[in-house]
Formats: structure tokens, sequence, C-alpha cells
């Protein structure tokens, strides 16, 4: 299955740090890792809401999990039809990550009048990755 998932500059960073293998361990406040089903809803995020605090960037990423595994974990609509994500417990997520096939791609990036960095003219990311 292909799944998408809006990140911070932080989390890219930490992902980044990882080969693009993995998604970082949730905080202590964030019970559920929660991956989206299509690239309009990541988007969404990504450029309305992560842009406005925090970094003031966001950043969509697609990747592939197995469909036998992912099956477990039941489609939760959160909003429109194409609110669509997968819950999965912020425990599982180191073996949500060994089941990503290949590695994880940044889609897209979108950044705020606050952002404050380099971004690389030909990947469109920060140069400090």
């Amino acid at each position: 299955m292909i799944l998408y998932r809006p990140v911070w500059f932080h989390e890219l960073k930490l992902i980044a740090e990882a080969g693009y293998r993995g998604f970082p361990p949730r905080l202590p406040d964030q019970p559920i890792f929660y991956p989206v089903l299509n690239f309009g809803y990541a988007e969404q995020i990504a450029r309305d809401w992560n842009t406005k605090s925090n970094s003031f960037a966001g950043f969509v990423t697609r990747f592939e999990v197995a469909d036998a595994y992912v099956e477990r974990f039941p489609v939760q609509v959160v909003g429109g039809q194409t609110h669509q994500e997968l819950w999965v417990p912020a425990g599982e997520l180191p073996e949500f990550n060994e089941q990503i096939l290949g590695e994880i791609e940044v889609l897209a990036a979108y950044y705020g009048k606050q952002f404050h960095g380099e971004i690389d003219p030909l990947t469109n990311l920060p140069v400090d990755l």
C-alpha cells in the first residue's frame, strides 16, 4: 500500500538521518502515528498547517508498506471522505518501520513566510538536512 505522511522540518531531518528508511519515535504526548492514504490530504496538512507553526515548513513524504501488514490497521475517516488515515499505536512504530519497502520519498515541500533557512534550488529542500 502506498501511504503519505505530512512532516515538519525536524521530523524530516530525523528521517534523513535514518537514511530515509523509517520514521522517528513518537513523542510522549503523541500516542498515534498516522500515515494518510492520499497525497491531497497530506499536502493540505503540510501546506496549510505545518507552514504556520513550529519550523514554518511542511513536507509530504510517500512510502510503501507491505499490504499484508498494513491491513491490520483499519482506515479512519477524520472529516471528509478524503481525510483518510491509519492509526498506528506509537509502540508499534518500530515494527511498522520494518515493513516499509524501499525508501521514504519527499514529494513536496512548502515554506511559510516565517521560515528561516537556506533552500536548495535543485531539490527545494533545506540544505541542512
